[in-house]
């Protein structure tokens, strides 16, 4: 397990646009078909990261809450299944039933979207606002596992709080930490 921090792409930068292959509806769907009324959270993850792990109860929760809100929630694994059999598409569809997932779980067979997002580590959290624009990444909160802080996800709540209410979404931001992207 390797401790691998968030890059932090520069807050104001468009998402990028991608197509993937939803691995829960089988179908192809892209940002634009996701993309909320009020935001967007994209995050990547993976099946078999202990720091996803730890946070997939709380990821299941925060989407069930923040979604009748019209933020939406995207999650993207972008690992080499070749050498992390673990995470192949058809073992994302079975961990989203499991976690519970209300939100489609795509895979990025060619790591491109990761690329484009220069995204680092699982987890890793993006929120856009309705324009499309960066308004927070990083970590979901301080808990990790084995550290004893219960997971809350106030770092990722205060910033779509905020950014429903229309106030400013701090501009400190503390990276996610966790197992780095299995490149090809």
């Amino acid at each position: 397990m390797s401790l691998t921090p968030s890059n932090m792409l520069p807050l104001g930068t468009t998402a990028p646009a991608f197509k993937l292959l939803d691995t829960v509806s089988n179908n192809t769907l892209s940002l634009n078909d996701l993309k909320g009324t009020e935001g967007t959270v994209i995050m990547f993850i993976c099946n078999h990261c202990p720091f996803v792990v730890h946070v997939n109860s709380e990821i299941a929760k925060i989407a069930n809450e923040y979604q009748t809100k019209g933020i939406s929630f995207i999650a993207i694994s972008s690992n080499d299944i070749v050498n992390y059999p673990q995470d192949a598409p058809h073992l994302m569809k079975r961990k989203a039933k499991e976690a519970g997932y209300s939100f489609p779980y795509l895979y990025d067979e060619t790591q491109q979207v990761a690329k484009a997002y220069d995204a680092a580590c699982t987890p890793d959290f993006y929120l856009f606002n309705n324009q499309m624009k960066l308004v927070y990444r990083g970590q979901l909160d301080d808990s990790r596992p084995g550290n004893g802080i219960p997971l809350t996800g106030s770092d990722l709540r205060n910033a779509m709080n905020a950014l429903l209410e229309k106030s400013e979404i701090t501009s400190v931001q503390m990276p996610s930490i966790g197992c780095n992207i299995k490149w090809i």
